[in-house]
């Protein structure tokens, strides 16, 4: 995913086709927040065969890229984003963002930047933390499974 984030070829969005942008945002956030949610829910309700161990960390990773890439697109706008020039600066800030260390090198001075920045905290705030709750809830029963006994019935 990370080698895809480099190298596809995502430089037309952005200021030159804003509605198109804002909407491929919107749809893969909340494609990612509905997997993510399917996890959660197969995690608390013990579902047999769940895999979140499988499926939570990538759909993790692909939220962070996804706001790196509307970060590099809204930096294509002079006055969104100071500091990014790069997709790299890009995944930077998303997590900086993202881990609340805000080092201030990087900042958002558009009213866009600005609500992407919020709607990353908010969906951190909301999803990451449900997914990863979720994850480490599925690999503490399943350390605890494995190491309790089996008692005849």
């Amino acid at each position: 995913m990370v080698t895809a984030y480099f190298l596809l070829p995502l430089d037309g969005l952005g200021p030159r086709l804003p509605l198109l942008s804002w909407l491929l945002f919107g749809l893969a956030l909340g494609l990612i927040a509905l997997l993510l949610l399917q996890q959660v829910v197969q995690v608390l309700m013990s579902a047999p065969g769940a895999r979140p161990g499988l499926v939570i960390p990538p759909l993790m990773c692909l939220s962070i890229l996804v706001f790196a890439t509307a970060y590099q697109a809204l930096a294509q706008d002079p006055g969104q984003v100071d500091g990014i020039a790069t997709r790299l600066d890009a995944l930077y800030f998303t997590l900086v963002t993202l881990a609340t260390i805000g080092y201030g090198d990087i900042t958002p001075h558009g009213q866009a930047a600005r609500l992407v920045a919020v709607l990353q905290i908010l969906y951190s705030f909301i999803f990451l933390t449900a997914a990863a709750t979720a994850l480490s809830r599925s690999l503490r029963d399943t350390v605890s499974h494995r190491e309790s006994p089996q008692r005849p019935k």
